[in-house]
């Protein structure tokens, strides 16, 4: 196949304009469902309750989910601890409808120990259905506040790895790279985070993990591609940037398609067989994953283009005997 041959010669940059063009559209099409729908945040982020229940009897997951269910009790998360433990995290809807339908406990206790009890007896009395023997610890209430601290630290890692690439990117090449990679970058963040608000999937601490993930991994690819990109304009002459790109694309391509492709058999493992838990983490990775490795091919070289690169900026003395010969 031409795309796994090593001197293929696909002509990517002649449909740049295009591929940037769908790119750009995207990017705006994420900005406004995150504008308009926002993500559904999950209760890592929004608070709630956590409890642990621990049954008589083994007990499929599902089964416990389903118990909620039919309680009414609709947004929990159930994650297994073994096959007759469960950690459930309730929503702070589901935590004010428990509070509200439960018996009153004894006078004496605090708020919180009240509302903390009134969640526990509406939860047990769910999880009780059928004759099920079911033991639960005191639940645990997580305030928003935690919620908003978590978001704010995850927005701060993300800006910090943004800058650290800046930085090394701008050290090991020069700046026209290290622009035109944090905007290859941002592009696929947004990219896979539009990818949630406009599906509605819920956005919780493992996939803001698997966003940090996709960072690194579209940044290794772009790399990749960059560094091909000098070493070709150093080593070839009479060639046009255009050129240089286009064939710096090509000879690195089937190492990116199988690059992806391994990683991509991985994270489709973890969805198939990872169980609820980690499928929002690894949707996220393979969202990530396919919009990494088409930004490497399409977008990161135009962006590149377009900023005006040329082998003067890659030698330092043709840089400089360049800038002389302007001089008037």
């Amino acid at each position: 196949m031409e795309f796994f041959n090593p001197n293929s010669n696909v002509n990517f940059m002649g449909v740049r304009r295009w591929s940037v063009l769908a790119s750009v559209l995207l990017m705006a099409l994420s900005i406004g469902s995150l504008a308009t729908r926002g993500l559904n945040l999950a209760l890592d982020f929004t608070g709630g309750s956590l409890a642990e229940a621990t049954y008589a009897q083994p007990i499929e997951q599902q089964a416990v989910s389903a118990s909620l269910e039919a309680a009414g009790i609709h947004n929990t998360v159930v994650q297994r601890y073994d096959s007759t433990s469960f950690a459930i995290r309730l929503g702070p809807a589901e935590v004010d409808l428990l509070a509200k339908s439960a018996p009153a406990p004894a006078a004496g206790e605090s708020g919180l120990d009240r509302r903390n009890a009134q969640v526990s007896a509406g939860l047990l009395k769910a999880l009780s259905a059928g004759g099920r023997q079911v033991k639960l610890k005191p639940t645990v209430y997580v305030g928003p506040q935690v919620g908003a601290d978590l978001a704010y630290n995850g927005v701060v890692a993300v800006v910090l790895v943004l800058l650290g690439i800046i930085c090394y990117i701008w050290i090991r090449f020069e700046w026209k790279f290290a622009v035109a990679t944090v905007v290859t970058e941002l592009h696929d963040v947004l990219l896979t985070v539009g990818f949630f608000s406009l599906t509605g999937m819920e956005f919780d601490l493992t996939v803001l993990a698997a966003i940090l993930a996709v960072d690194g991994y579209s940044v290794n690819d772009t790399i990749v591609v960059f560094d091909r990109v000098r070493e070709l304009f150093k080593t070839t002459r009479n060639l046009k940037p255009v050129e240089v790109l286009n064939r710096a694309v090509n000879t690195t391509l089937s190492r990116t398609i199988m690059t992806s492709l391994a990683t991509l058999l991985t994270v489709l493992a973890l969805f198939f067989f990872g169980g609820p838990t980690l499928h929002g983490f690894s949707t996220a990775l393979i969202v990530g994953i396919i919009v990494g490795t088409l930004s490497s091919i399409f977008f990161a070289n135009p962006v590149l283009l377009w900023l005006g690169v040329t082998k003067q900026d890659l030698m330092p003395k043709a840089k400089e005997d360049a800038e002389l010969a302007r001089r008037p």
